[in-house]
């Protein structure tokens, strides 16, 4: 997400997160701290902080193994603490990631 987008559709959510996006618009219903800007057609126009937090939802349900309504009380028992903590997780391991492909793409130039 370094292209200096300030809006992104749901198709391009969805392929982030390799989701399809009927996901995205039911967790949009389910989490309130999903919110997206519509525009005149309707169509759902995601920010920045709104995919930090599908991050953070993605990674309680789909990595650690929350319910929904356990994701949900996770998210509202220690919100801003939990929040950041869980930022700074996903920051450290979108980075280890970003090397991790690096050093693969030297590894085959050897």
């Amino acid at each position: 997400m370094t292209d200096g987008k300030l809006f992104y559709t749901i198709g391009e959510v969805a392929n982030m997160f390799n989701v399809n996006t009927s996901l995205i618009r039911f967790w949009e219903k389910e989490f309130d701290i999903i919110k997206p800007q519509k525009n005149k057609k309707g169509n759902r126009l995601f920010t920045k902080k709104d995919i930090d937090n599908f991050h953070i939802i993605f990674h309680l349900v789909k990595e650690k193994g929350y319910t929904l309504e356990g994701a949900k009380n996770k998210l509202k028992s220690g919100a801003q603490s939990f929040q950041e903590s869980t930022k700074e997780n996903l920051e450290v391991i979108k980075s280890l990631e970003s090397v991790k492909v690096f050093l693969l793409s030297l590894k085959e130039e050897l």
